[in-house]
């Protein structure tokens, strides 16, 4: 049971999701909190509480611990399937951490170094480290060249943190490193910008209608139909049991008319940017969703449902420019959305904005900055880190119902 948490994701090579790692706001440094009986039942009573299995969905997730709860406290309910202990001091020099670590490699736990300065390549072996993590920004190119070859070559596995551009990811892949932490994947890669392919033009007529105030059904029906593939994805996506429990759907209107105006919409934008993403990393469109359904929440919070559409288009499409590898102005100029958007889109400051900055203050764990969104905005941390939550939950659910539209995951080894 936790209420306030973050995650951030960790990409391999061919930047597929290989893990996150949760931040714990009531722990030190982001570590797996100790919460005492009674505040834990005030957050379970008080709070929209999200649990560790639901946050990161059905994949891996390192999980920060201090040294004391690792050697006297170690949260038994933690499965070794899912879960890499994350440590900031090396057990080779604390002997009580050492049996602890021996302990849980015995239990078939993976166990994670976060060795920001690789002090410990120089002072002392890895004992039951199986990864070793590394902030690039706190370490020199020269003893990154020197030290990550060797660890390497050692078997060890590497995560290379706080990446934040597409060159520094091609430089940590170069010099051995295994996987990515860090927001790299959102950013636009200019030098591949190409011309948006002929097939992909029905999408943006798409996204186009999906965020229209006037909508019109039978021309997003005739638009559909114009591609059987898409009419086809959307029969399967209406008949997902998540998403429809009630009865079978047979023909695209009859899709069209069950949905309803807002559901056709959000599947439309979701469908569309899920087709577009098809060569980019998963995650991108995972992060999106989770915008998505956080803009759309927070209006309904602030204003109601007028506008709530429009503030899930802001989310879902915030990140257009790195899905085509472009920029904002210029593929904004492609799509003929209301200016309020756009110009959220573009960062002119407004509420929409401000949704999206708490957002990314989630996304990066930084309490301090969602602590001045509350403020700015008027609304209650509680109530801002219900929303996440929600939104997390939502985008788990949206993941599995657009499954059709992910390359599969990869098994685990």
């Amino acid at each position: 049971m936790f209420a306030f948490i973050a995650r951030q994701p960790i990409l391999d090579k061919d930047q597929d999701l290989f893990a996150y790692e949760l931040l714990f706001r009531d722990g030190a440094y982001g570590a797996y909190p100790e919460h005492e009986p009674n505040k834990s039942e005030l957050i379970s009573t008080r709070f929209n509480t999200l649990g560790i299995d639901e946050i990161s969905g059905d994949q891996r997730a390192f999980i920060n611990f201090l040294p004391e709860t690792v050697i006297n406290r170690f949260p038994q309910e933690l499965s070794s399937d899912n879960i890499i202990v994350e440590l900031t001091q090396n057990p080779a020099v604390n002997t009580s951490l050492l049996n602890a670590c021996e302990s849980l490699k015995n239990s078939g736990y993976q166990i994670a170094l976060n060795d920001n300065r690789l002090q410990s390549a120089v002072l002392s072996p890895y004992p039951y480290i199986d990864i070793v993590k590394v902030d690039i920004t706190k370490v020199s190119d020269q003893l990154l060249e020197k030290h990550v070859p060797i660890l390497a070559a050692s078997g060890i596995q590497l995560v290379a943190e706080q990446v934040s551009s597409l060159d520094q990811f091609a430089m940590c892949r170069d010099l051995g490193f295994d996987y990515f932490q860090g927001y790299f994947f959102t950013q636009p890669d200019t030098r591949s910008a190409k011309a948006l392919p002929s097939s992909k033009v029905t999408l943006l007529e798409l996204m186009s209608e999906s965020s229209a105030e006037q909508f019109n059904l039978e021309k997003v029906a005739s638009i559909i139909e114009r591609d059987a593939a898409l009419s086809y994805l959307l029969l399967r996506f209406i008949n997902n049991p998540m998403i429809n429990k009630r009865e079978k759907i047979t023909s695209l209107r009859h899709a069209l008319h069950y949905l309803g105006e807002v559901e056709v919409k959000k599947f439309i934008a979701l469908l569309s940017l899920a087709s577009l993403n098809d060569t980019k990393p998963v995650e991108l469109l995972q992060v999106s969703l989770v915008r998505a359904k956080f803009c759309e929440l927070f209006e309904l919070h602030k204003h109601g449902k007028k506008k709530a559409m429009s503030a899930f288009i802001v989310g879902l499409f915030s990140l257009l420019d790195a899905i085509l590898d472009g920029d904002m102005p210029t593929i904004l100029e492609k799509l003929p959305i209301n200016n309020e958007i756009k110009q959220a889109l573009m960062g002119v400051e407004g509420e929409y904005v401000q949704y999206l900055d708490t957002v990314r203050a989630f996304e990066s764990g930084l309490w301090g900055k969602i602590i001045t969104q509350s403020e700015k905005m008027n609304v209650s941390q509680k109530d801002l880190h219900a929303l996440f939550n929600d939104a997390i939950r939502w985008s788990n659910e949206m993941r599995q119902a657009l499954s059709d539209f992910f390359p599969r995951a990869k098994p685990r080894a």
